[in-house]
Order: structure tokens, then C-alpha cells, then sequence
């Protein structure tokens, strides 16, 4: 008599680990962590600027705060705080959400290959959205002018500093800012809002971050929240973030630009 034969349980597909999402709060807490990190990387740049300057002149007696003031010294003190910033704020991000830096759409953060018209369409917005949101800012100022921090350094600086301080600010501040306006808080938004107000608000809240760096002048705000808008378009249409990074690079480069064509002609 044959052995009675025992159904097998079915087997199962191997479940995969959904990836960790950003949420709204998570993301505000990332751009807090580098804004934190550039205070603490300043004050670590200036401590190691000071030191350096004993280490060559001795014992010279030499006050932190006046070394630190000169224009040389402050560009030196923006560039390693940029990159000291920027690389503990990449890394934080890379650490807790790996899996979404490949992703073409949200939540992903888009660190994909885009098309070739959506680079071609990022340079010309990156290059024309600057002037119409400057003749907007012209408009609300009444011809007040708008003071940049990084703008007041570069016009004091050595040439070749001046070099250094405008790659710096047209690459590594737009990479790291689009991975957290465009990347981390639009995908968080979208979460919970249609694409639309994401953009709007992530473009507000980009806007109000740099205000401090515009000495908190409001009527340089609708240019900004202009640009992200623009660059969260880009970032959803394309399907990747690196059109907002390079439209950002082309409006950053722009005001370097401005800056050294009004040192070559003043007035």
C-alpha cells in the first residue's frame, strides 16, 4: 500500500525590503544638519587658517577675527566650509537612503542619466530665468540693490581665489542644494501634496534659506522662489535631478559673472 502522500506548502516569493522614504520632517532635518555643518566646519576652517599662520610666522601674536576678515582668508574659509558641508551632508543622505539616489522619479532623488534636450533646455533656463527674475527683484527693489555675502568676498579676493571661490559656488553648492530641495524635501512633498504645490513649496522654503546670505532683503525672494519652481519642473520632467543642477550652476555662474564684469568696469 503506497504511503500516503503530504501536500508541500506552495513556496513563497522572497519578500523585498521596501526602501526607507523621506519624510517631511526627515528632510528639514537634513537641510538643518548643513546648515549646522557650515557653522561648524567655518569655526574649524578658521581654527586651522590661524594655526597655520603661527606654524609660518611663529610666535607673531595674531587675532583670529581680523585674520579671518581679510578677503583672502574669508574666500579660503567659504570654500573649505562649502566642501566640508556639502560632503558630511552627501554622506548623511547616501548613509540612510541608498536605494532611492538611482531612481529616475520620486521618491527617488533622481541621480539618473537625463536626455539630452532637458540638459539643453537646463542651460538656456538656467541662463535667461536669472535676468527675469532679476528684473523682477529690480521692480520690488525700487533700485535698492541686493548685497550677496559670496559677491562682497570675491570682490576683495586675489584672482586666483576668486577662481576657486566661483567653482566652488557654481558646483558643489548647486549639487548639494538640488540633492536637498529638489531631491530629499520634493520627494518628502510629494508624499502628501500634488505636484504643483510641492514645487511651490520647496521653492519657497529654498527661497526663505538663502535670505540670511541676501541680508534678509524680502524683495529678493520671488526671484529665487522663481528659480526653484523652474528647477523643480526640471527635476519632474526630466526625470532626473541633473538639469536642475546645471540650470542651477548657470544662475549661480551668471552673478559670479556679473560680480567680475563690475570689478573690470566700476561704476
Amino acid at each position: 500500500m503506497d504511503a500516503p502522500h503530504h501536500s508541500l506548502p506552495t513556496a513563497q516569493p522572497p519578500t523585498v525590503a521596501q526602501p526607507r522614504l523621506p519624510g517631511i520632517g526627515s528632510a528639514l532635518g537634513l537641510i538643518a544638519l548643513y546648515f549646522v555643518l557650515q557653522v561648524v566646519t567655518g569655526f574649524a576652517a578658521a581654527l586651522l587658517l590661524g594655526f597655520g599662520y603661527r606654524l609660518v610666522h611663529g610666535a607673531t601674536p595674531v587675532d583670529l577675527r581680523t585674520l579671518v576678515a581679510s578677503p583672502d582668508a574669508s574666500s579660503v574659509v567659504v570654500i573649505l566650509t562649502l566642501c566640508g558641508a556639502a560632503l558630511g551632508t552627501l554622506w548623511v543622505a547616501r548613509t540612510r537612503w541608498p536605494r532611492l539616489w538611482p531612481q529616475a522619479t520620486p521618491p527617488g532623488f533622481g541621480f539618473s542619466t537625463p536626455a539630452a534636450a532637458y540638459c539643453l533646455a537646463a542651460l538656456l533656463l538656467g541662463l535667461t530665468v536669472p535676468l527675469l527674475g532679476g528684473k523682477l527683484t529690480e521692480l520690488l527693489a525700487h533700485g535698492h540693490a541686493v548685497p550677496q555675502d559670496v559677491k562682497q568676498l570675491g570682490s576683495g579676493a586675489s584672482p586666483g581665489l576668486r577662481i576657486a571661490l566661483t567653482l566652488a559656488v557654481v558646483s558643489i553648492g548647486p549639487l548639494v542644494e538640488e540633492l536637498l530641495f529638489r531631491g530629499v524635501l520634493l520627494s518628502a512633498l510629494l508624499r502628501r501634496l500634488r505636484a504643483g504645490w510641492a514645487a511651490l513649496a520647496s521653492a519657497a522654503l529654498f527661497a526663505l534659506v538663502h535670505l540670511p546670505d541676501l541680508h534678509w532683503l524680502w524683495y529678493a525672494v520671488p526671484n529665487l522662489v522663481l528659480l526653484g519652481v523652474v528647477l523643480a519642473w526640471l527635476r519632474l520632467r526630466s526625470g532626473s535631478l541633473w538639469p536642475a543642477v546645471i540650470a542651477h550652476a548657470c544662475n549661480n555662474l551668471l552673478a559670479m559673472l556679473a560680480l567680475f564684469a563690475s570689478l573690470a568696469h566700476p561704476g
